[in-house]
């Protein structure tokens, strides 16, 4: 027994891992057997062999309550774990409230409902009220906040949005907020803001808006252009102002004549800047600038702020004006240099056989019976004379506006244009009246089409301006339907129309019928390689012998000769490579075609309907 007893001693200090040892004093050891787990085999192991190993401890813990323990153990590395990978959230009463703004400004920013939420001043919102507008647009909810808080910005949007007061409504109070801080002061021949524009119109439409806002505002402003005696100008900077208003060259003038000084000037403003550096402009605005830049380096000056206006933007022009205003931020709304939403675009598209100036009568005269504005827009002067003539003779009145109009009859003529009750409801005009005129038309009529994309854009900006309906109609002649195929495209799948020129493409046209005709000459000359090699293999392997008595039968295309063996086989005489044909092509179609059709369509005439999108053709035109 007492064997026994010792035998099984023995076994229970070996497998410690299966059992657990017990003793009390003056008792025979007892076993207990146990099964643990196998999820607690592994961390039972380390414990139990040191019981094991040492016999003589009288307090060891209870097995139920140590499996309680590594499970609360194992719980709780657990959670420090997820609380690791994903951290709690800090109470709201520890977030500080600059973080509170962080967090608000990473998400998507909710469009002002009113010019309150801007920060704009009782003054500016009662000039607001008198001018019945009550809610910003885009561009004003994207310029107004940056112009105030004092950056030079570039603000892009679509003509029409309300660009002029997008910087017009901060400049102003900033001007009063220099008065109140920095003890400014009107005075004469020293203004404090210069607003340039490229025309003469522009400056005049800028100055209307400023004077309206001056009434609630305080502010004198004053109109310096050119097209006007400069004498009268001279007595205006000779009183107390804080912004003028005009043309680059004109105001150089005065410059150079000491009728102005940049002394005070804090704001300057670019209008239609792309149509500045485009166009000419470029050399009178750096003369501008120089005198500027050098007073912004001396110590004790404060610099000035630019703004910049454009409704497109061209990579060229981009690369200009951040090379001259480096460090400018560029604010975009989402519509520049895509189609004007409310405005309806038709494509009239001419196969050649019809009268153009037949086409226009047709298209003009539904508008004109429904007493609508209506824009008439030419490429050249010779077209715009032909244009009013033609009209002209059919008893449609009309007024002119293009570089041979003298300025101050260009201004008549835009008087005569907006009398609601005038007899001229037809505008003929050039490219010169597609930027900066606040018209308000209904129809624009392409008689010429633009031979680029950023032109289109700026005609069509002469209607459907803030927020009302408009339609645009473009006549489109042989030479301008691949131009005007892209630009429909491109408005149809809401893309943007920048950089699209009838050069581009028609160079994009060429590389394209190009590479299709690279890829059909590869693939001939790979079918008839594999014609070549087969026809190869065909004539190395010989023909299988013939019964006695029976001939070869000879070809017409082949040459019999005999081998050393008897037997026959035949060689080509000639190359069977198909001839490739090579067609003179103009554009997608070649001249055989172009012919044969010219010659169908003489002396038919067809009727020119416009279409949303559609050629307006009886025949499909190529």
């Amino acid at each position: 027994m007492v064997g026994a007893s010792r035998t099984i001693l023995s076994l229970s200090l070996s497998s410690s891992s299966l059992f657990t040892f017990s003793r009390t004093s003056n008792f025979v050891p007892f076993l207990r057997l146990h099964k643990p787990s196998s999820r607690f085999n592994h961390a039972l192991r380390r414990p139990l062999c040191a019981a094991a190993a040492a016999p003589t401890e009288t307090n060891i813990a209870d097995p139920d309550q140590l499996k309680h323990t590594i499970l609360l153990e194992r719980l709780r590395l657990r959670h420090l774990k997820e609380s690791a990978a994903k951290p709690q959230p800090r109470p709201s009463s520890v977030v500080g409230i600059g973080e509170e703004q962080n967090i608000t400004s990473k998400k998507k920013k909710k469009m002002a409902e009113s010019f309150e939420e801007l920060g704009l001043s009782e003054e500016v919102m009662g000039a607001l009220k008198e001018m019945n507008i009550e809610a910003p647009t885009e561009i004003q909810c994207i310029g107004v906040p940056a112009v105030m808080e004092r950056k030079s910005v570039v603000l892009g949007s679509h003509t029409g949005s309300g660009k002029t007061l997008a910087y017009l409504l901060p400049i102003v109070q900033l001007m009063r907020e220099d008065e109140a801080t920095l003890g400014k002061i009107t005075k004469p021949r020293r203004p404090r803001t210069v607003v340039l524009c490229p025309t003469r119109e522009l400056s005049e439409q800028v100055y209307r808006v400023a004077k309206s806002v001056s009434h609630h505002a305080r502010f004198r402003s004053i109109l310096v252009s050119g097209g006007s005696r400069i004498r009268p100008q001279e007595d205006s900077l000779n009183n107390a102002i804080d912004m003028v208003v005009g043309t680059p060259g004109r105001i150089l003038q005065h410059i150079e004549e000491g009728n102005m000084v940049y002394g005070d000037i804090a704001y300057l403003v670019l209008d239609e800047a792309d149509t500045m550096f485009d166009r000419g402009f470029g050399p009178d605005i750096r003369k501008f600038l120089a005198p500027l830049k050098q007073r912004a380096l001396k110590t004790n000056d404060q610099g000035f702020q630019t703004v910049l206006v454009t409704a497109t933007m061209t990579t060229a022009v981009q690369k200009l004006v951040d090379e001259e205003f480096q460090g400018i931020e560029h604010l975009r709304t989402s519509t520049l240099h895509k189609k004007i939403a409310n405005a309806r675009h038709d494509f009239v598209k001419l196969s050649g056989s019809e009268d153009k100036l037949e086409a226009l009568l047709q298209v003009l005269e539904p508008s004109l019976a429904k007493g609508s504005k209506v824009m008439v827009f030419c490429n050249t002067l010779n077209s715009s004379r032909a244009v009013d003539h033609y009209l002209s003779e059919n008893q449609v009145s009309t007024v002119n506006y293009h570089g041979e109009v003298p300025a101050e009859q260009r201004v008549e003529n835009l008087k005569k244009f907006k009398d609601e009750e005038g007899d001229c409801p037809t505008l003929v005009c050039t490219d010169l009246a597609a930027r900066g005129l606040d018209l308000d038309v209904d129809h624009v009529i392409m008689f010429d089409f633009p031979k680029n994309s950023i032109d289109y854009l700026h005609r069509t900006g002469r209607t459907a301006r803030m927020g009302a309906k408009g339609k645009v109609t473009s006549l489109i002649s042989r030479k301008d339907q691949m131009l005007a195929a892209r630009i429909e495209e491109a408005m149809r799948n809401n893309e943007s129309l920048e950089a699209l020129t009838n050069d581009n493409v028609r160079r994009d046209a060429a590389r394209t019928q190009i590479t299709q005709e690279k890829g059909r000459s590869v693939k001939q000359i790979r079918a008839v390689s594999k014609q070549r090699n087969t026809r190869d293999r065909g004539t190395s392997s010989s023909p299988p012998a013939r019964p006695a008595g029976v001939k070869t039968p000879v070809r017409k295309s082949t040459s019999v000769r005999k081998s050393t063996s008897g037997r026959t086989s035949s060689s080509p005489e000639k190359s069977t490579k198909p001839k490739r044909k090579i067609l003179k092509t103009v554009g997608s179609r070649s001249i055989a075609a172009r012919g044969k059709k010219g010659s169908e369509r003489t002396g038919k005439k067809l009727s020119v309907v416009g279409f949303r999108g559609r050629s307006s053709a009886a025949r499909p035109s190529s």
